[in-house]
């Protein structure tokens, strides 16, 4: 029985694990880069990541490699991704949310740009939006079900550059596409320290972001009093504080932690998360976890009867609310508007409910709503992934 029960993730930014988490939750989050011959390529990491035998003697920049030659070493290709059935299914026909992080390549990759090619640097992103956009487009990947966003300062240069129609954003603290982990950590700390939560709401709306990427700190007890300002948080004043800085703007949270992610739902927040066991049902902070808050969205008593789940009855309520509980495509009018209407007044969403109802009568819920997203897929594992005949 035991045995049953066992689950561990594919490897991150796989076909394997991004088709289960978009099939598990709202949508799924992954990484995208540029080949050598122009074309994209889902990998996170901005070096080949394959023992140093397969290298060959070729550049470990990413970047450096032709899309084929990655493809063949066990790399997804963007294009590969969007022409799986299940995905597109699920991303184009039934709601799901897509979250393409564009990363840049490391300045000393030939396509780096150097540390201060700045005019190259919102080039390469607009290149990669634009890529993205043309393959999306071309399989009818609804523009409301996507986002880009990078760790890239001349984001909304680049959007403009790009002509993107597709709401996008860009990640701040700023992370730099070079240092170690530790190194990038000091460079952001400063910003992390003089940006409070208000400050950051206000940056993304003087840049034109669509939504808001946030990282969890702003929300963890160990860190969240850290920025200088009033902090926010998920309970009590701090939450009242994050709703009133927010004004309804789609907040993104990553990684979300299993202990808050409850709490971070009901804050009307969408959280990434890296733990996309399906049999983890019940959650650290004693709640029964609702898996699809987005596509599956509770009514607030509906919410007040999941909180009574036991550890002991959990599966059975979760089971009986996801029978009688319709997805947002199956909802008729008069639920739909009793939803709105809820997350409206409480999370102070600032368009009307007619005008957010006449806007969102398809299959995805209004942006606005809170989601769970997979974050690479079904979180974040090691890599690499090889084909049989490349090892």
């Amino acid at each position: 029985m035991a045995a049953e029960n066992t689950w561990s993730p594919a490897p991150e930014n796989t076909l394997e694990s991004l088709r289960h988490a978009i099939n598990m939750f709202d949508g799924i989050e992954f990484d995208v880069r540029i080949t050598a011959d122009n074309q994209l390529i889902i990998h996170h990491d901005r070096t080949v990541s394959v023992p140093p035998s397969h290298l060959q003697g070729k550049p470990k920049w990413l970047e450096e490699w032709t899309h084929d030659e990655l493809v063949d070493l066990g790399f997804l290709s963007f294009e590969a991704f969007l022409d799986d059935p299940t995905v597109q299914r699920l991303w184009r026909d039934e709601g799901r949310m897509g979250c393409i992080e564009i990363k840049r390549p490391h300045p000393k990759a030939k396509t780096g740009g150097g540390f201060f090619g700045r005019k190259h640097h919102n080039q390469h992103i607009a290149n990669a939006m634009r890529l993205a956009e043309q393959a999306l487009d071309a399989r009818e990947i609804p523009k409301e079900n996507t986002v880009f966003y990078a760790f890239h300062r001349g984001m909304p240069a680049s959007a403009r550059l790009s002509k993107t129609q597709r709401p996008w954003a860009a990640l701040i603290p700023y992370i730099p596409p070079y240092g170690t982990r530790r190194t990038q950590r000091v460079q952001v700390f400063p910003q992390f320290f003089t940006t409070s939560f208000k400050r950051l709401v206000k940056q993304h709306r003087s840049q034109g972001s669509s939504m808001l990427p946030c990282a969890v700190e702003y929300f963890q007890s160990s860190t969240r009093h850290v920025p200088i300002g009033r902090h926010v948080g998920l309970t009590g004043s701090a939450l009242d504080r994050l709703t009133l800085a927010r004004e309804g703007m789609p907040t993104y949270v990553w990684p979300t932690r299993l202990g808050m992610e409850h709490d971070l739902l009901r804050a009307g927040m969408t959280g990434l998360t890296d733990h996309a066991d399906p049999n983890l049902r019940w959650l650290p902070s004693g709640h029964a976890r609702w898996l699809k808050p987005g596509l599956r969205p509770l009514l607030d008593a509906e919410w007040d009867h999941l909180k009574t789940a036991t550890q002991a009855n959990h599966l059975d309520l979760l089971r009986r609310l996801e029978e009688e509980t319709p997805t947002w495509a199956e909802a008729d009018a008069s639920r739909r508007h009793a939803l709105v209407s809820e997350m409206r007044k409480r999370w102070r969403w600032n368009m009307g409910v007619d005008e957010l109802l006449a806007r969102y009568d398809g299959a995805a819920p209004p942006s606005y709503a809170p989601r769970l997203i997979g974050h690479r897929g079904s979180g974040k594992t090691e890599r690499p992934v090889l084909n049989p005949h490349s090892m």
